[in-house]
């Protein structure tokens, strides 16, 4: 029998606790730091560090949600998955940046500031998820949490190079509810096995044992409303590394439209905004404009607005049902930008860059963004979306592609 090595699970934490004193005052992922950071001395997640969202509450810790109108906050609970991460042994590091109100597709803070990219300084790691997807890359710890309201968990992992799962909607708990009912909590990480792990405990679901076999993949690599040629290219890579891996791939046998889902979006995530409390010039200038607007659209407006949304993302599960086991799109319309360039939340340019991931969330289905090689040097990637609740035949797809040849994570230049 071979020597196995046994690695003291707090001593991971601390040499992620030194490597985030070391990178995180370029990098800004995360916002505040617990040194007292504890792992469990068992579970089976004892020796995986976690970063965790600034929008989810962690006791004793920041809870600002990036705006001034909670500067200084502090949650006094745990969310329920961070109790189930503790319990499993993980080790909580403290907070990721968030842009304010998790409304940006890409992560600058009024509070805390912007979140670099670690594979290029200037160039945006994604929103709103930014700070969790920039602390995997960078490997200031094993895992981080997100949530995917529009995107939000896999337009950061796409830009900085890792794994985000987003669940379906329901399947990981959350303290706030969402009366839109397309909000999902996911984690990210470098592989889908670190993923499939801390989301079996985020959502207390036991994986089962999976079977290879033959799967039927619908891909989409072209729409109405035109891509980045990059993004487009990695679609078609990925569908010849499934077939080369034995699944039946189907290309565009349907008409990928996003615009009834950006449109509806537009009025769901404005109202969204404007039910938080306080009046709009409490908050900063990136979400002043959206919730005055939120709040002169009427319920009638927004409940047509939302189901208009369902009913289009209703022809994503319809595709699905209609004989595939997934459906391959590349994540973002666009490759990742300098800050400065990021698209205005719910302006026009944005609906080229969340084109994939909207009609997701208003399909109520989970789905999982993969590493895909890189663009000018910079991270690109590939969504798979699965059936309904059924994260673990997704996940298993997921590791097929991330085995190929040009998928999967890769450490940022200058890692060390």
């Amino acid at each position: 029998m071979k020597n196995r090595r046994v690695i003291d699970p707090q001593a991971v934490v601390r040499q992620h606790l030194d490597r985030i004193r070391r990178l995180n005052p370029r990098l800004n992922a995360f916002i505040q730091v617990d040194e007292s950071a504890q792992a469990g001395a068992a579970g089976s997640l004892s020796g995986v560090t976690v970063g965790v969202k600034e929008s989810q509450p962690v006791r004793g810790l920041s809870f600002t949600w990036s705006s001034p109108k909670f500067k200084g906050q502090v949650a006094d609970r745990d969310a329920v998955l961070v109790l189930r991460l503790r319990a499993a042994g993980a080790a909580i590091l403290g907070k990721t940046n968030v842009p304010e109100l998790v409304a940006s597709v890409g992560t600058v803070s009024p509070l805390f500031g912007a979140t670099q990219n670690p594979w290029r300084e200037g160039v945006t790691p994604g929103g709103s998820s930014g700070g969790s997807a920039a602390a995997v890359a960078a490997r200031l710890c094993t895992v981080a949490t997100g949530d995917d309201y529009g995107g939000s968990i896999r337009m950061p992992a796409s830009c900085c190079g890792v794994v985000g799962l987003r669940p379906s909607p329901g399947r990981v708990p959350e303290e706030m509810p969402d009366p839109a009912g397309i909000n999902s909590r996911g984690p990210l990480a470098r592989s889908v096995a670190d993923v499939r792990a801390t989301y079996s405990v985020m959502a207390a679901v036991a994986p089962p044992e999976s079977a290879d076999r033959k799967h039927r993949i619908l891909a989409i690599t072209r729409t109405g409303i035109g891509m980045d040629s990059a993004c487009s290219e990695a679609a078609r890579r990925a569908a010849e590394a499934l077939a080369a891996a034995g699944q039946e791939l189907v290309f565009d046998a349907l008409e990928w439209d996003a615009r009834p889902v950006l449109d509806a979006y537009k009025v769901v995530r404005r109202v969204s905004l404007a039910a938080w409390p306080g009046e709009p010039e409490e908050y900063g200038p990136g979400v002043r404009a959206l919730m005055t607007e939120g709040r002169e659209i009427s319920a009638a407006e927004f409940f047509r607005a939302h189901q208009a949304g369902l009913k289009a993302g209703a022809l994503v599960r319809e595709a699905l049902e209609d004989g595939f086991d997934a459906i391959l799109t590349p994540t973002l319309g666009l490759v990742p930008m300098p800050i400065e360039q990021v698209p205005p939340f719910l302006g026009e340019a944005y609906n080229r860059h969340v084109q994939f991931v909207l009609p997701v969330s208003f399909s109520l289905l989970p789905a999982i963004s993969i590493p895909a090689g890189r663009a000018d040097g910079l991270p690109i990637g590939v969504q798979l979306i699965g059936h309904h609740r059924r994260e673990f035949d997704l996940l298993h797809l997921a590791e097929t592609l991330e085995s190929a040849a040009g998928f999967g994570f890769e450490d940022p230049p200058g890692s060390d």
